[in-house]
């Protein structure tokens, strides 16, 4: 990092060019053998002006993401409906805008900056920080104190995960909301206020002829990660692959054909089975399935319920449906 003014470039905030410093000396000497007094002086400012921004040495690194860790408190603090949504919707807008930071090349050099112990501790106070507010959410809407407070865990976890993945996988070539959409989708599966019934999960079988390559199209072509496979005798062969949240979706007549007209062409009905994956990408998810031996029926395509889908055919004759929820306009 380098503090000094260049032509062409906006002059630094004494809140950037303390963070500069401190970020330059936790690299050269040390988080613990700097001091503030080594910041400020690096910094040029006054140990007055330090503290108009920072409470400690270690707040330089996280009051990034402590800002937006408020701005998600104060925007479930009186949340009482559709929690499962709200507590969504703060967490992607913790994404909105992050920039590498120095949080981020902390995670990247926390050996070299010798703040291991450090930086776990200070996430675990702000991973506790956003399962409170998860927590709280979710129990204002009428779920238990048990069920609230496993959700609230599994969503700042989630958060701190995703920032931690992003800061490795190279900050300043990604974005920080993939990651946390990934790691959302991990921690949505505790939500409270899904109803439980008396089925614990739905298996759908596919009778394969060419076993190998359903198994890779599946497996590797859709990203569904293997969790057992089984062999019995005379060649038998079964693969179980985890797929995520499952639905059964009930509909009439009428409705397959609403979906048919707004989902293909008019030449490539419903079969009275049809399964459908949500997916982060479809265009993405389309192409990718294509190469893996998918015949595309309809392509992609934005629904008036704001879903882009696409339809498919694999091996074995199954038909698909690729659906990404794009939210509100």
């Amino acid at each position: 990092m380098n503090t000094d003014s260049r032509a062409g470039r906006p002059r630094a905030s004494s809140q950037e060019t303390l963070a500069d410093a401190a970020c330059e000396l936790f690299l050269e000497q040390g988080f613990d053998a700097t001091s503030i007094a080594d910041i400020t002086r690096r910094a040029g400012v006054s140990r007055s002006s330090f503290f108009n921004y920072f409470t400690s040495k270690s707040d330089v690194l996280w009051a990034g993401l402590d800002h937006r860790i408020e701005a998600l408190e104060s925007s479930l603090a009186s949340t009482r409906d559709a929690p499962d949504i709200q507590v969504a919707g703060a967490v992607q807008d913790l994404a909105h805008d992050f920039i590498p930071d120095p949080l981020a090349l902390a995670i990247v050099n926390a050996v070299a900056m010798r703040l291991e112990d450090e930086l776990a501790r200070d996430a675990a106070v702000r991973r506790a920080r956003i399962g409170r507010a998860v927590e709280a959410c979710y129990q204002r809407a009428g779920a238990d104190r048990i069920a609230a407070e496993v959700a609230g865990a599994a969503w700042g976890g989630a958060v701190l995960s995703g920032v931690e993945a992003w800061a490795r996988d190279g900050a300043g070539r990604t974005s920080l909301a993939g990651f946390l959409e990934r790691a959302a989708a991990i921690a949505a599966r505790t939500s409270p206020t899904t109803p439980v019934g008396d089925v614990r999960q739905m298996r759908v079988v596919v009778q394969a002829h060419a076993f190998e390559q359903v198994l890779s199209f599946y497996r590797d072509g859709a990203g569904m990660p293997q969790v057992a496979a089984y062999e019995a005798d005379g060649g038998a062969r079964v693969a179980i692959l985890e797929a995520g949240r499952a639905t059964l979706e009930i509909a009439n007549p009428e409705q397959v054909a609403f979906i048919d007209a707004v989902e293909t062409d008019g030449d490539s009905p419903s079969e009275p089975i049809r399964i459908a994956f949500e997916v982060g990408d479809t265009e993405a998810a389309a192409a990718r399935l294509d190469e893996a031996g998918a015949q595309i029926e309809a392509d992609a395509r934005v629904t008036p319920w704001r879903s882009r889908n696409a339809r498919l055919r694999g091996p074995g004759g199954v038909q698909l449906t690729l659906f990404q929820e794009l939210g509100p306009e």
